[in-house]
């Protein structure tokens, strides 16, 4: 490590993105953890399986946070498929039990790696017009950006404080404005939650290993649409993040790593594991340093709170699910903001692509859910497609004024 790094000007330096990672790891983390645990007991988990399946996966998120970002040096973030679950959360257990949806889990995770192994077709993932990006990166983020003013409007007392901090962080030492809204959202949450009689009893959560048992049922059900969901709707928004925010990456080493990983994890109940998309823009925008060659610690700080959750997932999920979910959603909006402000001016900057940016944006926004496949990917055929009919040489439909 750099002499600068060592001084204590790097270590105030390197202070703003590794908070920013840490917010990152938090939001991620408490905004759907009990989404896992909930799919995984539909999928026919018991809850030592469940609890073993988060866990795994928290470890593997962990790891490819710390090894991947110290390896490259750019802040590559991954997290586990929360469109993945939503799915799961809706098909139920199949014939064979929870050891064919472990089967299904492998089944996803080989396809993963082959998407990296197969060189054209990760080429392919990763050509994304970045106009198209940017707007679906600001649409992906206009919901938890509006999370502050709604939690001012529902809960004034709590959110109030935050977002001073925050806005007077902003005039006097805006590099560290979000850090301190996280200390105060600390401080809120230390001194206003309180935990349930029994909310930590029980054990401590354990691996337990899965026999993988493949079945059709389980494979056509749950594999193949597995696969899908977590491409279109993690690994292909997850690219275009980066890319908004100026860092082009080589997807087929990552589908790799995230294949292997998810391969893991299915030998103990977890689910896939792929390329973070919401909580890669705190780490990767601008909040978490206003240089982008200093971004890099965002996703070690990140795997390192994912690696102490994963023991204390018990302790940490009885605290984050008695806390105020939007407060949480709150403070992330707030780091989010020039993330926001950014993406929709590198989406609106070139006019000829600004109306399939637009067309991108708001279908990204919505929210739609087709056959499974989430809003972000839907934005990003929206926009693609248009721009390929707006390039054939068809003129846009003038509107009712004649313009």
């Amino acid at each position: 490590m750099s002499e600068q790094t060592l001084s204590g000007g790097g270590r105030r330096d390197y202070l703003q993105p590794v908070m920013a990672g840490a917010l990152a790891a938090i939001v991620g983390y408490a905004s759907t953890f009990t989404l896992v645990l909930a799919a995984l007991t539909a999928a026919g988990a018991s809850p030592q399986q469940a609890g073993s399946g988060l866990m795994s996966v928290c470890i593997a998120i962990g790891i490819l946070n710390i090894v991947v970002s110290w390896r490259v040096r750019l802040p590559v973030s991954f997290a586990w498929s929360t469109p993945g679950v939503a799915f799961l959360l809706t098909v139920g257990e199949p014939v064979g039990g929870f050891p064919a949806v472990a089967g299904a889990f492998l089944v996803a995770a080989g396809l993963i790696l082959l998407t990296g192994l197969i060189k054209p077709l990760a080429k392919l993932i990763g050509a994304i017009p970045a106009p198209i990006a940017n707007a679906m990166l600001a649409g992906m983020l206009l919901t938890l950006c509006l999370a502050p003013i709604t939690a001012v409007g529902e809960m004034p007392a709590l959110a109030l404080p935050i977002v001073l901090a925050w806005a007077i962080g902003m005039r006097f030492a805006r590099r560290y404005a979000v850090p301190i809204a996280v200390v105060v959202t600390g401080i809120l949450l230390a001194t206003t939650t309180h935990l349930p009689p029994g909310a930590l009893d029980g054990t401590w959560p354990s691996f337990v290993p899965v026999m993988p048992v493949f079945t059709l049922d389980a494979i056509i059900r749950i594999g193949l649409p597995l696969y899908i969901v977590t491409m279109a709707s993690q690994n292909l928004p997850g690219l275009a993040v980066m890319k908004a925010n100026g860092f082009v990456l080589a997807p087929a080493p990552l589908f790799i790593v995230t294949g292997i990983a998810s391969g893991a994890t299915a030998l103990f109940g977890g689910h896939t594991s792929n390329l973070a998309a919401i909580t890669a823009a705190i780490c990767a925008g601008p909040e978490a340093h206003p240089d982008k060659s200093k971004r890099w610690p965002a996703p070690i700080s990140a795997g390192v709170v994912y690696l102490l959750l994963a023991p204390a997932a018990s302790l940490a999920a009885a605290f984050i699910a008695a806390s105020p979910p939007l407060l949480i959603q709150a403070v992330a909006g707030l780091a989010l903001l020039s993330s926001l402000a950014a993406a929709l001016s590198g989406a609106l900057a070139a006019e000829e692509t600004r109306l399939p940016a637009v067309l991108t944006f708001v279908t990204t926004a919505s929210g739609i859910t087709i056959i499974g496949v989430g809003a972000p990917f839907w934005g990003l055929v929206a926009g693609i497609g248009m721009m390929v009919l707006l390039s054939a040489g068809l003129k846009p439909v003038r509107d009712i004024t004649g313009k």
